[in-house]
């Protein structure tokens, strides 16, 4: 696979800027350790070597590239275009997010330090943080809110195996957006030796363009893939959105070709009337500010405070959205639209007993966006879904979600033993 060019969206037309969104607002305590990680990511990327070692590394410990499914029995449900699931599900730790952080780590080793941290929601890059650093043979402390440690105690139980201190968040609402600010303390106050590792495609500059970069291996696969599986690009390429990492990503193959329409799915939640939901652009619920050591649109009241977020999928419960995603959404090359809570459990029911495939929630809502969708399009279409992750990690959340009494029981049993 060739190496990343300078394309959109990393051209810009500021350094760390997309359009108006973008940049760098961090305390000055650390604008030294973002100058470092730049230059560090500067001379990475523009090294062929680096990215020569990442995708074999990928290949060779991951599982990539990760394939692409046509799924007969959805497209025969729905009767329009052929749909087609890329597998991120099956990269290695079940999710995208090994893609970044192990990205990343090559870059923590070629900087030279000694420890990661990470912020965590679905628990999923959390994971792959502490994966990698028992593959690398880094430290690792995970930061993750308490009321996401309650969703997904099976993701805190292998962070734990992995070696990785897992610190409960407990202030504000108890999610990812708190979860971020803790990293942001930590970091301030052990940047010699340690890296932030970011999940998602937010945060200061240079994160969203690095977490793209390493995420852009997606894209890449996808376009190819699709072109000798289905003899054609996709009609449309369908992605969920929380921070908009997996969505960056395979967008990235994708945004040069114009026939491609691009779909981010956010978090409807229980509906946007309601303000029980996490769309920040789909309904134009979202307002343009500045939080978290970047610009982009946050869900937010007219006084700039930040408004509680909702989703049965953790990892889609974040205030932000890429700004990378805000600008391409702003210019009319990514629409966004958002899936209720009840529509996606539809969705993920309906795509385990149709094709036998378990998405997490995060994904289902893309396949909820798809599937609203597929009929009103020509057999002679294709779409394509990221399937972002797997959905054993929500086994706690579906079943109550599916009202299974039996598993509810057996599970509020468990629990406690996932706890200690």
């Amino acid at each position: 696979m060739t190496m990343p060019t300078e394309r959109s969206p990393e051209t810009r037309e500021r350094e760390g800027y997309y359009g108006e969104f973008g940049g760098s607002f961090t305390p000055e305590v650390l604008h030294e350790t973002l100058a470092e990680l730049r230059a560090a990511f500067d001379d990475a990327r523009r090294d062929p070597a680096f990215w020569n070692s990442y995708v074999e590394m990928m290949a060779s410990y991951a599982g990539r590239p990760t394939p692409v499914t046509y799924c007969d029995n959805l497209t025969r449900t729905f009767g329009g275009a052929r749909i087609y699931v890329k597998r991120e599900d099956l990269n290695h730790t079940g999710a995208h997010k090994a893609n970044n952080v192990m990205g990343q780590g090559l870059l923590v080793k070629r900087m030279g330090k000694k420890r990661v941290i990470a912020e965590t929601g679905a628990g999923q890059h959390g994971v792959a943080t502490a994966t990698m650093a028992a593959r690398l043979g880094l430290a690792c402390t995970i930061y993750m809110g308490e009321e996401d440690i309650a969703r997904q105690h099976p993701n805190v139980f292998w962070m734990r195996q992995l070696g990785a201190e897992v610190v409960a968040v407990t202030e504000g609402t108890r999610t990812l957006k708190d979860a971020v600010n803790a990293c942001l303390r930590d970091w301030a106050e052990s940047m010699d030796d340690t890296h932030y590792v970011l999940g998602t495609a937010c945060g200061p500059h240079p994160f969203p363009q690095m977490v793209t970069y390493f995420q852009s291996i997606i894209g890449y696969e996808a376009r190819k893939q699709m072109l000798e599986v289905a003899g054609r690009l996709p009609r449309r390429v369908f992605a969920c959105v929380g921070g908009g990492s997996n969505a960056a990503g395979i967008f990235s193959g994708f945004l040069d070709d114009p026939s491609v329409e691009l779909v981010g799915v956010e978090a409807g939640g229980k509906g946007i009337d309601t303000g029980r939901h996490a769309a920040r652009l789909a309904g134009g619920k979202g307002r343009v500010g500045v939080a978290q050591g970047y610009k982009t649109v946050f869900l937010q009241n007219e006084e700039g405070l930040m408004q509680d977020t909702y989703s049965v999928a953790a990892g889609l419960d974040y205030i932000g959205v890429s700004p990378i995603l805000a600008d391409l959404h702003q210019k009319g090359r990514v629409r966004f639209e958002a899936a209720t809570d009840a529509e996606v459990v539809e969705a993920l029911r309906l795509t385990i007993r149709s094709e036998g495939i378990i998405p997490a929630l995060e994904s289902a809502h893309a396949f909820a966006g798809a599937f609203r969708e597929a009929a009103s399009l020509s057999s002679d279409d294709a779409i394509l879904i990221n399937q972002s992750g797997r959905g054993d990690k929500d086994i706690f959340t579906v079943a109550d979600a599916l009202d299974d009494d039996d598993w509810k029981d057996f599970i509020r049993r468990k629990s406690a033993g996932y706890e200690r």
